[in-house]
C-alpha cells in the first residue's frame, strides 16, 4: 500500500506537491475528455445494468432457497455492483472502467498516482449522488467545462483526474 505509484511525494503536506498533469505544458491529455467520458458512462451503465439484472437474479434464487428471507437484500443490489464495479476497474491495473478504457481514457490521483479501490468507490458514490439530484448533476458536469483539467466535482473531492492514455 506504501507503492510510489499510490502515495504522494514525502516531504511537506498535499498542499505543497505539485499536479502531476499541467493542461498548459500537456493539453493532449485533456483534449476531448468530457465527450469521450459522456459515453463512456453509457457504455458503463449498460455494464452495469447487466450486472446488477444478473445479481437481481441471483437475489431472486436466494430468495427462493430461503423462503424469502434473501430477498431482503434487493436494496443494496445496485450499490454494491456499481460501487463494486467502479473499485474494482478504476481500482485495479487498468486505472479505467470498461468503457473508459475503451474511450482511451484513464483515471489517476491527481499527483500521479493509481487509484485505490476504496477511492475508486468513493468517487462512484460522489458521482451517483450526485446523479440522483439534478441539479446537483448539472453543476457537477457543468464544472468540467470550465476547469482547466476537465474535472467534475466529484472529481475533485475525490481527488483524481481523468486523462488521455498516454
Amino acid at each position: 500500500m506504501n507503492e510510489q505509484h499510490t502515495l504522494p511525494r514525502s516531504g511537506g503536506g498535499y498542499a505543497d506537491q505539485p499536479y502531476a498533469y499541467d493542461p498548459v505544458t500537456q493539453p493532449q491529455l485533456f483534449d476531448g475528455v468530457i465527450g469521450k467520458r459522456i459515453i463512456a458512462f453509457l457504455v458503463d451503465a449498460v455494464i452495469i445494468l447487466v450486472l446488477t439484472a444478473l445479481a437481481a437474479l441471483a437475489v431472486l434464487v436466494l430468495g427462493v432457497i430461503t423462503l424469502g428471507l434473501g430477498w431482503l437484500l434487493f436494496p443494496i443490489v445496485f450499490p454494491v455492483v456499481g460501487l463494486g464495479y467502479n473499485a474494482i476497474t478504476i481500482g485495479g491495473p487498468n486505472s479505467a472502467t470498461v468503457g473508459q478504457r475503451l474511450m482511451g481514457l484513464e483515471v489517476r490521483m491527481w499527483f500521479g498516482g493509481k487509484v485505490t479501490p476504496l477511492i475508486a468507490a468513493f468517487h462512484a458514490l460522489l458521482f451517483w449522488v450526485s446523479l440522483y439530484t439534478l441539479v446537483l448533476w448539472l453543476i457537477n458536469v457543468l464544472w468540467a467545462v470550465f476547469d482547466s483539467r476537465k474535472r467534475c466535482l466529484h472529481d475533485i473531492f475525490a481527488g483524481v483526474v481523468v486523462i488521455n492514455r498516454r
